[in-house]
């Protein structure tokens, strides 16, 4: 009897489990065709935020709803915050298939007692249904509400259904999700609440209105409180913790949305609008620290007429950028605060002079020592001068670099070429220079062209990595290193070994003496008409790149690179890299050190007596010999001078007289600058000279000028002539009309229409010029 009643309980489960698998696959079939007739798909459309490499948030902004919901990121999901919602909320969440069957038929029970709702039975699952497709609370929509809990289950994980629930979970007004609500009401991520921070936060989304933070903190201490007392038998913390948590104070209320790097954020947030989370390279630290210091100094700045500046750091080891100020109040519209300085389109001044330089250390051309002329000069019209409208003659080439000077510049420039230079220059991503490159002409050197300061930081970080341009990048997910080589190596040193000299024009004395300042190499430069000032510093560490000047373009007086954006940036290299390494430019081994005259930079000959060392590069830098000084015969009583053709058999001497260029005779001319001078050619001397002709540098050869009919005006008539000269004769229309002492202008007032302008010497060197003149009549 009692194996009849086995058989017969064995029998009823076998068919109960056939059944209950029956049932299963029935459902399973029907819910995978309403799975593929009715998907479950939907777009969070989040706040886009941007953090800094420290995953702190710098900047949010409102979703195209107008709320505050941001994407919290599973790590920023703590353990204890995870298990405190999962307690309050769902506790067998990780237990059933989205719906909880047994809440479900309790809740209906004590419904239908009760006549009325008294309890829930919404899963994490279904509350995310519910807030991802809001709907009235009918049994239809309920039973649609449990198939999208079932859909979720089937396509997401566990913690990300979590997850999505944490983002959407509403804190009152426009502020939903976790994350939104503890930066809004702690001003801190998710991963950093408190335990009393996490308890205040779980309980608000079910009373957001009552329990609104920073209108009744009390009441909401007081129901924290109790809540965190049932927490206890969870062991989700101890009892230390919640006793610790019960009597912590609550500082909660409406804070404002990080609002840090408004230029940097508006600009990352438009190249990435569909990105919830942009992790940036900044480090809010040193963007708040540079930020404090710009706006300190803007102060100054506007005593001076001043009106905005921009920084821009480059992390040089990372090459990342670590700080992006645009302007130095984002919200002054009477400034122009919303123009983005960093990447304004403004004129260089002299910031592109080292990357010239290192093209010619590279070509061969010049070295450090190298001697060149900065004497006045006359291309085609275009006659550049200095910034102090003065010239210095002969000048080494570091000299020149330190002090900025234009003319050795612009000559060097015509040796090398503008398409070399702005060749390398579109390498390096000027935009805008390779647009207007058919414009562009020698004044490109002196700032005749478009830049902006984060194309100057990149490429400084050509001369502080080698001669590698490397540019920065701002997304920490951003690993594909673009890197070109721009300079050799010993030509990048050679540059930040210039540019690492302290004294420099224009610079404040307190900061030539400064021993706080870590080691830099830095270029100033300053735009045409005091528009701009820049100044570009970097080390191993850190490129720091500073504007100054108005968004209008008006002129300041008072500006200067050296003067008014070299202080800021030395203030920030101060700030951020005061640990500097004192040894950061080390030489290569493909450089090499030789000595050369001191009045050339050249190899040195038998007469140069003092000699420097200067740096050059092996089988590539020139190795001509010095030739500052040259052999000349004279008489034994220095009355005249001979050449081979006419020196006498006796009676004779040997002397060295300087090598000096037509140009640097005329500059010592006409500045009265005494320098011994080769006595008169043998009058009687019957040789021809062709070489070394005089060069007419006034008027211009095809030129056409316009004078003042009325006003009786007169042309200036000018040449170079060699140093063996002692008098010009000039002629019009192949008239004789004046002469002069070498290096001495006249005045002329020339015909109407064609004129042939001729100058010979007196060793009968003759040069001609075509000019059209046109009088006018007013």
């Amino acid at each position: 009897m009692k194996m009849y009643k086995l058989n017969n309980v064995s029998k009823q489960i076998t068919k109960f489990i056939k059944l209950l698998v029956f049932v299963s696959l029935v459902f399973m079939i029907i819910f995978s065709g309403l799975n593929l007739v009715f998907p479950f798909k939907f777009h969070v459309n989040y706040s886009s935020i941007v953090t800094d490499r420290n995953n702190v948030v710098i900047h949010a902004f409102l979703s195209n709803e107008d709320k505050w919901r941001m994407y919290s990121e599973l790590k920023e999901i703590s353990p204890s915050l995870k298990k405190a919602i999962i307690f309050k909320e769902d506790k067998y969440f990780y237990y059933h298939p989205g719906i909880n069957l047994i809440s479900i038929i309790r809740a209906l029970k004590n419904n239908l007692i009760q006549q009325k709702r008294t309890s829930g039975a919404s899963t994490i699952d279904m509350q995310v249904v519910r807030l991802l497709e809001p709907k009235k609370r009918t049994y239809q929509n309920k039973i649609i509400e449990m198939f999208r809990a079932l859909q979720l289950e089937v396509n997401y994980s566990k913690d990300e259904i979590l997850q999505l629930y944490l983002n959407l979970v509403p804190y009152g007004g426009n502020i939903e999700g976790i994350k939104a609500a503890s930066l809004l009401y702690f001003g801190k991520s998710p991963n950093h609440l408190s335990p009393a921070e996490i308890a205040s936060l779980a309980i608000i989304p079910n009373r957001p209105n009552s329990l609104k933070p920073g209108t009744n903190n009390q009441k909401l201490i007081n129901e924290r409180n109790k809540w965190l007392k049932r927490l206890r038998p969870s062991k989700i913390w101890s009892n230390e913790i919640i006793d610790d948590a019960i009597e912590e104070s609550l500082s909660m209320y409406r804070r404002e949305a990080p609002k840090y790097a408004p230029h940097f954020s508006y600009r990352i947030k438009n190249k990435f609008p569909d990105k919830s989370i942009i992790h940036s390279t900044l480090s809010l630290e040193t963007q708040r620290k540079t930020e404090k210091l710009l706006s300190d100094y803007a102060r100054k700045l506007y005593l001076v007429n001043t009106k905005n500046a921009a920084v821009f750091i480059i992390d040089n080891k990372t090459h990342s950028i670590v700080s992006y100020i645009g302007s130095s109040d984002f919200n002054n519209i009477e400034t122009s605060g919303q123009v983005d300085g960093v990447r304004a389109i403004r004129s260089p001044g002299s910031t592109l002079k080292p990357l010239l330089y290192g093209l010619a250390f590279d070509k061969g051309i010049i070295t450090p020592k190298t001697i060149i002329e900065d004497l006045p000069v006359n291309y085609n019209g275009y006659e550049p001068e200095n910034y102090n409208n003065k010239f210095n003659g002969q000048v080494s080439v570091e000299f020149a670099l330190i002090n900025s000077l234009n003319v050795p510049a612009v000559n060097l420039l015509n040796e090398i070429s503008t398409d070399k230079i702005i060749n390398k220059l579109e390498d390096c991503g000027f935009y805008q220079i390779k647009k207007d490159k058919d414009k562009l002409g020698l004044s490109l050197i002196l700032g005749g062209c478009g830049v902006n300061l984060e194309q100057l930081c990149n490429l400084f970080s050509c001369f502080a990595n080698s001669g590698m341009y490397i540019p920065a990048h701002y997304i920490i997910s951003d690993t594909l290193t673009i890197s070109k080589k721009i300079l050799s190596k010993p030509s990048a040193f050679m540059l930040s070994d210039i540019l690492s000299k302290l004294t420099r024009p224009n610079m404040q004395f307190q900061w030539q003496n400064s021993n706080s300042l870590p080691p830099i190499a830095w270029k100033t430069g300053t735009s045409y008409g005091r528009r701009d000032a820049w100044s570009i510093g970097y080390n191993n560490d850190y490129i720091v790149g500073v504007w100054a000047g108005n968004f209008d373009g008006t002129s300041i007086p008072l500006l200067s690179g050296a003067r008014i954006a070299t202080p800021l940036m030395f203030k920030i290299f101060n700030s951020i890299d005061k640990n500097s390494e004192s040894a950061w430019n080390i030489a290569p081994d493909s450089i090499d050190f030789r000595l050369v005259c001191s009045k050339s930079g050249r190899v040195p000959s038998s007469f140069c007596k003092n000699q420097v060392i200067d740096y050059y590069i092996p089988e590539l830098s020139n190795t001509i010999r010095c030739e500052h000084m040259k052999y000349i015969f004279i008489a034994a009583d220095s009355s005249i001078s001979y050449c081979s053709s006419c020196l006498p058999a006796t009676n004779y001497i040997k002397v060295l007289y300087p090598n000096y260029s037509p140009q640097m005779i005329n500059y010592l001319e006409t500045n009265h600058i005494k320098y011994k001078t080769i006595p008169p050619h043998n009058p009687n001397c019957e040789k021809i000279f062709i070489k070394n002709a005089p060069q007419i540098i006034s008027p211009i050869d095809q030129a056409v000028y316009y004078l003042d009919k009325d006003e009786s005006m007169q042309m200036k008539l000018s040449c170079y002539a060699n140093d063996d000269v002692n008098k010009i004769y000039w002629y019009i229309n192949d008239v004789f009309y004046k002469s002069a002492g070498a290096g001495k202008g006249i005045f002329v007032q020339p015909p109407k229409g064609k004129v042939k302008i001729s100058c010979s010497d007196d060793k009968g060197r003759n040069s001609d010029i075509v000019i059209s003149v046109r009088y006018i009549d007013y």
